[in-house]
């Protein structure tokens, strides 16, 4: 277990399993100085720390997320630190609630330059225990994928007809690699949202709306807290994940994705058979029966 002090070397493993994709900040600010940029779920976590380096380079930055209080906090410190920031509480799972979203940013900046899609929710639960919890899959899917494609379809008439745009998909390295037990509800939300706006990307681009995808590996936040296996393994902070964000919205990449991410998915589709059971024995080793304590 890893607690305190990380192990020698430790930094290195983070960068060969996570990857460290990172954006000079005269380059950040060459890009975004000016700009008004929308990072949703920015009240914590990765969104919060994308949000105040955005800022720092002198973009304009809208603050999304369902925390009114904390939205008002992050302002209040961008604020201070010199930079632009205003707060939009939004229900990112209500439609109504983006629809005002949009049309009162637009009413009051004129446009959104870059998109940040980076609010999710990530949930960890076996099938067993969800007979009775359909709710967890129609949550996960309204924040991770239901409500980012609404928001996306309400920006995208002003990005297209003002022929840019640049929307930034925060997703996880998971959809690339082969599934796993107890994350069924989180990862197929993920890759329903990374498939549509890879489709998407395909007929906006002769407008000048471009798209990248952020494939993040593992970050320590209040997200994965909850997961006691995931607090051992090496990971990145919020702001080195920032740092990749940051990266895709200055580069426009189609996407950036960790080292391990394409030797896995290649071999999970080779040995796809292997790969299943390997995650079934894991899966059963790692599960209590119901009649023991």
């Amino acid at each position: 277990m890893v607690t305190g002090k990380r192990p020698f070397g430790w930094p290195l493993l983070v960068a060969l399993t996570n990857g460290r994709s990172w954006v000079a900040d005269d380059r950040l600010t060459s890009a975004v100085r000016g700009k008004v940029v929308m990072v949703t779920g920015s009240s914590y976590g990765i969104g919060e720390a994308t949000a105040k380096r955005l800022a720092r380079a002198g973009a304009t930055v809208l603050l999304v997320a369902r925390t009114a209080d904390q939205l008002e906090v992050v302002a209040e410190e961008i604020r201070a630190a010199g930079g632009k920031a205003e707060s939009y509480p939004t229900n990112l799972a209500d439609t109504a609630s983006i629809e005002r979203l949009v049309a009162d940013v637009l009413a009051e900046h004129g446009r959104v330059d870059v998109l940040v899609s980076n609010a999710g929710k990530s949930i960890r639960r076996s099938v067993a225990d969800s007979y009775q919890r359909f709710h967890d899959i129609e949550r996960t899917n309204s924040v991770n994928y239901l409500g980012p494609a609404k928001l996306v379809l309400e920006l995208l008439p002003s990005m297209r007809e003002r022929r840019s745009g640049h929307i930034v998909n925060v997703s996880t390295a998971g959809v690339r690699t082969p599934p796993m037990a107890r994350w069924s509800a989180y990862l197929a939300s993920k890759s329903a949202f990374d498939v549509w706006l890879r489709c998407v990307a395909q007929e906006i681009r002769s407008d000048g709306v471009t798209t990248s995808n952020v494939y993040m590996g593992l970050v320590h936040t209040r997200m994965s807290s909850p997961t006691p296996m995931l607090n051992q393994l090496p990971g990145l902070s919020p702001e080195q994940a920032a740092d990749q964000v940051c990266a895709a919205v200055a580069n426009k990449p189609n996407n950036i994705t960790p080292p391990f991410v394409r030797p896995a998915d290649a071999l999970g589709n080779l040995l796809r058979v292997p790969t299943d059971r390997l995650f079934e024995q894991y899966y059963r080793h790692t599960t209590k029966p119901k009649n023991k304590p």
